[in-house]
């Protein structure tokens, strides 16, 4: 029989300094297609390794702490590195 601790092993994946998309979507949190659009506007640290894109665990740190720091309270936040927000056309009825 195994031990907790090696059961448990099994339920977390590790985590590699370097991931793929989909490693790397699970740990921020957001969909595979929405990194993968971050990643081609260059709006997420990442890089291309072959034609795949690769992100590294500790500049993904830094770069949320930096994140985080400019929408602080009091924190100022420049437009030029703000995610433009795409609108929806008004719908015609």
């Amino acid at each position: 029989m195994r031990s907790a601790a090696a059961r448990s092993n099994l339920l977390v994946p590790e985590l590699r300094e370097v991931m793929d998309i989909r490693q790397a979507s699970g740990y921020l949190g957001i969909s595979p297609d929405t990194l993968y659009k971050y990643a081609s506007e260059g709006f997420v640290p990442a890089f291309k390794l072959g034609n795949r894109w690769r992100f590294k665990r500790s500049r993904l740190d830094e770069w949320m702490d930096r994140q985080s720091d400019l929408h602080a309270p009091g924190g100022e936040l420049d437009p030029a590195k703000k995610k433009p927000v795409q609108r929806e056309a008004a719908s015609s009825y």
